[in-house]
């Protein structure tokens, strides 16, 4: 049996009183940490490959099914605003297609051809790095997939919660974060879902500031695309170009774009 389809450790849920269902949710995610901590010689080994990828010129592309799909789009989307990067520089696929992203696609996730057409629709080539998500490793849409990128000698990761899956096979930087039975039984949008999510959080912000998308400890490059965003970036700017002047900062930053771009024109002058 798979570890993510063991049964849960606790039983009779629907008699449970609520506060004894999240104390015992909290408890087991309390174990996702140390689940990722034990894999993280392999984290780091698939991030390297990634980055080298991406310096050369290369994109990078996520694809999975259901709540592993949408995790992988969900840090795909997020790329752009926080770090400035072009939006097709690092993608998210999902089996069944756009709108699987709100609505599950029954059975999307069983064709084995379907995740390389859709990774063919992105004119995918070698210079491009496919990390595979799949809970149970066993999803044939991304196997597929990645058993394809092999035959085409494009670089390949993947994220499942199990040892020795189909999909761990097909990758050529596999990482396992083992997170045991879920609270519900088989229901891997809990820990190993969040386990997922910390992995591509690592993956995503390692990637970026080796792309030199970061400075020190700041988003130097975010979009200021609300006020939030331009309020954290006028207050950056202050700090890094040492200007007392808020409005004339914020006249700046709006100028140039970017506090990277604002600080380098103020060093101009």
């Amino acid at each position: 049996m798979l570890t993510t389809e063991q049964p849960s450790n606790y039983r009779h849920l629907e008699k449970m009183p609520v506060k004894e269902i999240i104390a015992h949710i909290n408890e087991e995610d309390k174990t996702v940490a140390s689940a990722v901590e034990k894999a993280l010689p392999q984290i780091e080994k698939l991030i390297i490959a990634i980055t080298d990828k991406m310096l050369a010129g290369g994109k990078l592309f996520y694809i999975g099914a259901g709540t592993s799909g949408r995790l992988g789009i969900l840090d795909a989307s997020e790329c752009p605003p926080t770090y400035g990067v072009p939006f097709d520089l690092v993608q998210g696929l999902i089996a069944g297609g756009f709108n699987a992203i709100i609505r599950a696609a029954e059975f999307a996730e069983d064709d084995t051809k379907q995740g390389w057409l859709d990774l063919q629709s992105k004119n995918i080539s070698y210079k491009d790095f496919v990390i595979g998500i799949a809970a149970s490793g066993t999803t044939p849409y991304v196997i597929g997939a990645l058993q394809y990128c092999k035959q085409m000698d494009i670089d390949t990761g993947c994220i499942t919660c199990n040892v020795n899956t189909a999909l761990a096979a097909a990758a050529n930087y596999p990482v396992e974060i083992i997170t045991g039975a879920e609270f519900v039984t088989g229901s891997t949008r809990m820990k190993a879902g969040t386990a997922q999510k910390m992995v591509l959080n690592m993956i995503s912000t390692a990637v970026m500031i080796q792309l030199g998308r970061v400075e020190d400890n700041r988003m130097v490059n975010m979009q200021l695309n609300n006020e939030k965003l331009i309020d954290r970036g006028v207050k950056m700017l202050m700090q890094q170009a040492n200007l007392s002047d808020y409005p004339k900062a914020k006249e700046i930053l709006l100028q140039q774009g970017s506090v990277k771009k604002a600080v380098a024109s103020i060093q101009k002058t």
